[in-house]
């Protein structure tokens, strides 16, 4: 099979390293995007080494789109063309709590980064992926990661609900444009995963996992999101155009 080269983005902890580090086991080279992580993405690339594979690295805030073709040129110009981005890249709310006390900061920061950032890069990278001549060996793919609450409200974390809500509307959108062109776009919906995000959650989802919240009784592991996301780049999915897949443990499934 030929090289392949994939974009992943909040590449320096949780899902994005698990994936990072999963797809350079399946054979990409890696471009790895994260904002203000050096070390960690420094970790990253050394470990992507060990298993053979090149890795790029980039403290990049994706809301930054004036610097963005720089970087996707980077990328072109020393791995070649891109078969694969995943946008794992995220934030969450300045401050839980009521859905009346709102501030501004926050929403549009969810929005700039989970939705707007996002869209763009996206955006970007489909044209360069057109421009480019597709292999018949290699499958081409554009993954988003979004949340079970794309679809599940909490009402304590509003403008993070709508931005990944928006986020869902995206990848059936880039979905449907990409499918006549030989591109997978997917889109992944983790329930409570266990990273540095959710860590300060982790004592209330305990309990509540103990209690039943999910079906299947744990928290889920990077690794198991990244697990998905992998299928997904590698073409093993295929038929299929426009379809979340959920990675909750159960967590959305309607039960009485």
């Amino acid at each position: 099979m030929s090289t392949r080269t994939a974009i992943v983005t909040g590449a320096s902890r949780g899902i994005g390293r698990a994936t990072a580090l999963g797809l350079a086991g399946d054979g990409f080279d890696i471009a790895a995007i994260a904002y203000n992580d050096a070390e960690a993405l420094a970790s990253l690339r050394a470990e992507v080494a060990q298993l053979g594979r090149r890795c790029l690295v980039f403290d990049h805030n994706i809301a930054d789109l004036a610097a963005l073709p720089a970087v996707l040129d980077a990328v072109e110009q020393q791995l070649g063309p891109i078969d694969c981005l995943v946008n794992n890249a995220g934030v969450s709310v300045l401050k839980r709590g009521d859905l009346l006390d709102v501030a501004e900061d926050s929403y549009d920061r969810c929005f700039e980064v989970n939705t707007r950032a996002t869209f763009f890069l996206t955006q970007a990278v489909a044209k360069r992926m057109l421009a480019s001549t597709a292999r018949e060996d290699v499958h081409r793919s554009i993954v988003f990661v979004t949340s079970s609450n794309a679809q599940a409200a909490s009402v304590e974390r509003g403008e993070y609900c709508m931005s990944k809500t928006a986020l869902h509307m995206a990848a059936r959108l880039f979905a449907i444009r990409l499918a006549g062109e030989g591109i997978g776009a997917y889109e992944v919906q983790p329930g409570l995963i266990l990273t540095e995000m959710t860590a300060p959650s982790k004592a209330k989802y305990d309990a509540l996992i103990a209690q039943g919240m999910t079906v299947a009784p744990r928290w889920g592991m990077p690794a198991d999101v990244a697990r998905v996301i992998r299928t997904m780049a590698g073409g093993l999915l295929p038929y299929t155009v426009a379809q979340e897949v959920r990675v909750d443990g159960g967590l959305l499934l309607q039960r009485f």
